[in-house]
């Protein structure tokens, strides 16, 4: 059994007992979570539940475990025969959740 999750602008594939991680901060830690955009639920190879665009009744529940933090990216920006270089740098906030339950 899986479910098709949309969190934060993407797509997440999530089993019950798996984890995930969630961009931003979801919660604190040991908070539990519903999330209720549920673009698929599949129990088995033959039944598989889709709505066009949302299953109105599904459900997942994870457990937010805490949070971490992504690989730090490096922005390096150049004007050539202007002497103009630049760095930045960045790390995003994700938040690590265990799913305990998915329910349609």
């Amino acid at each position: 059994m899986y479910a098709i999750i949309q969190s934060t602008g993407r797509q997440l594939k999530v089993t019950p007992g798996g984890f995930a991680t969630i961009d931003g901060s979801a919660g604190e830690p040991g908070a539990k979570l519903t999330i209720e955009s549920v673009l698929l639920v599949e129990k088995d190879a033959a039944k598989c539940s889709r709505a066009p665009r949302m299953s109105p009744n599904a459900r997942v529940w994870p457990f937010v475990e805490g949070e971490t933090r992504g690989p730090k990216i490096r922005v390096f920006k150049k004007k050539r025969r202007k002497g103009m270089r630049r760095t930045n740098g960045h790390r995003a906030f994700y938040t690590r959740v265990r799913i305990t339950d998915i329910l349609l």
